[in-house]
């Protein structure tokens, strides 16, 4: 599954640009964008739009005055989850087909069934009768990215040819924290494609260190020599 999204234009477009997922989601499947979510969350890519800044930003806000962060901070990486591990859940967020009274009452469900607290539950609902569903992993991601910016950290990908030992991931935070001046959140992924090296995403900012890119310059070198 994932493997033929990565070999897709759209995806490859996606994947370095971090283009808006509702632009992109406008020209795949809905199959194909239940697979793109859920390839993208599990992989810690960010994925935002205005909108779901918008929500994130006012969950946010309302977290912070109930003083209950904490709580919706467990309940969002709860849900995240739950569409990281399931397309079936993604689809029927998106699908154009579904009522929205019917996804509200789908969202909620499960929000009880997981015991969310009575504002995520309230959050969710809303979003749903909004009809806008298909967004709740991107007002996640906003809702995560906002709260690391609030607590003065910034959150890294690594992308890496192999899995990191934990001595690795220790060793890039160590040095991401001596170039930038402060803490960084690191979050890997996987990506055999890259040969060797690791590449590493924060904010805007792409540092690419793998032995793929490598070979490609120096291919390129050999060409114009």
């Amino acid at each position: 599954m994932q493997g033929d999204l990565r070999d897709s234009t759209y995806f490859g477009y996606f994947y370095r640009n971090t283009c808006s997922f509702l632009d992109l989601s406008a020209e795949l499947s809905l199959s194909k964008t239940a697979q793109l979510w859920t390839f993208c969350m599990s992989n810690a890519i960010a994925i935002t739009s205005e909108a779901a800044n918008r929500y994130a930003s006012a969950l946010l806000g309302l977290a912070e005055e109930t003083k209950s962060l904490k709580v919706i901070e467990k309940d969002l990486r709860s849900l995240k989850a739950m569409f990281t591990t399931s397309a079936d859940l993604v689809e029927m967020a998106a699908s154009p087909v579904i009522s929205d009274a019917n996804k509200a009452k789908a969202m909620l469900a499960l929000a009880t069934k997981a015991k969310f607290s009575k504002l995520t539950k309230n959050f969710i609902g809303t979003v749903a009768d909004n009809g806008r569903s298909g967004e709740l992993p991107s007002m996640i991601v906003a809702f995560e990215q906002m709260l690391a910016e609030r607590r003065g950290t910034e959150s890294a990908l690594v992308t890496s040819a192999k899995k990191l030992t934990a001595a690795q991931v220790k060793s890039i935070s160590a040095n991401l924290k001596k170039s930038l001046g402060h803490s960084v959140t690191l979050e890997t992924a996987v990506d055999p494609e890259l040969l060797g090296g690791f590449a590493v995403k924060i904010g805007s900012r792409y540092y690419d260190a793998t032995l793929k890119t490598k070979l490609e310059g120096l291919k390129l070198a050999m060409k114009e020599a």
